[in-house]
């Protein structure tokens, strides 16, 4: 992982193993790292150095996704999810930690959040799920995409990257998982008002004007309706992934 020292962490949850890449000295404050649904803690590679600066980061694989955890997936109803990170928070015995999560490791942050705000300092979601339904014409193109083999796939994913390349390797590696993994199909069960109104820490939200996967201008106006303390940021020329706006984040982070 780039020139980062770092550690590789297995520990037991009640739903099995979780697998966790750590970095940074262990006296600074946590950090957790949660991934989108297709993908791994890999994505934070070319962030964890920067982030373990100022933090103990611990980029988490979550169960059932293609990463080295658990292969169970959990059910988007009820509060395994919930649970499963507050086993890992317990495991690495941290009382309080930011949470940055994108996708549906944005989702899983907000819900943990939600449940347990006392345990969190700072919120950031990055095109998180949740908050506005899933475009209901993503996945129609993305069966059109894939129809039309390895092309197909590379288009995909450039859209999903609004409309920019990926880098080869990583782009090797998502459908090196694309052809391994069985992408989950259900529908991710959106907040309450009552439950984003939970969300009483500091609060930043990521979203690109370009993402094709959730409409973004109503994911901004949502939270920041219901969260008045919330830092909105919607980037116009950004799409679903939006890991390498690092710095924006840690400036968020790092405030007082």
């Amino acid at each position: 992982m780039s020139s980062t020292i770092h550690e590789e962490l297995y520990i037991d949850t009640g739903y099995g193993k979780t697998f966790i890449i750590a970095s940074g000295r262990t006296d600074l404050p946590p950090l957790i790292l949660l991934h989108g649904s297709g993908m791994n803690s890999v994505m934070w590679i070319n962030e964890m150095e920067k982030y373990a600066q100022n933090y103990r980061v611990y980029a988490v694989d979550m169960p059932g996704e293609p990463g080295k955890s658990s292969e169970i997936q959990l059910p988007f109803t009820g509060d395994d999810f919930t649970n499963w990170l507050h086993d890992v928070f317990e495991c690495l015995s941290i009382e309080k930690a930011s949470i940055v999560g994108i996708s549906l490791g944005g989702w899983v942050g907000a819900k943990f959040s939600i449940t347990y705000a006392q345990k969190v300092d700072k919120l950031v979601l990055l095109c998180p799920a949740g908050i506005d339904p899933l475009r209901k014409s993503f996945m129609f193109k993305s069966l059109m995409y894939m129809l039309l083999g390895e092309k197909g796939i590379d288009k995909l994913y450039y859209k999903i990257n609004g409309d920019k390349l990926i880098p080869a390797v990583m782009l090797q590696y998502q459908k090196l998982i694309a052809s391994h993994f069985n992408f989950r199909k259900e529908v991710i069960p959106l907040f309450s008002d009552d439950e984003i109104l939970q969300l009483t820490m500091p609060v930043a939200l990521f979203v690109g004007g370009k993402d094709v996967m959730f409409h973004s201008e109503k994911t901004a106006k949502r939270l920041e309706t219901l969260l008045k303390h919330a830092e909105i940021n919607l980037i116009p020329d950004e799409g679903h992934s939006l890991v390498n706006h690092g710095d924006e984040i840690r400036k968020f982070l790092n405030q007082q």
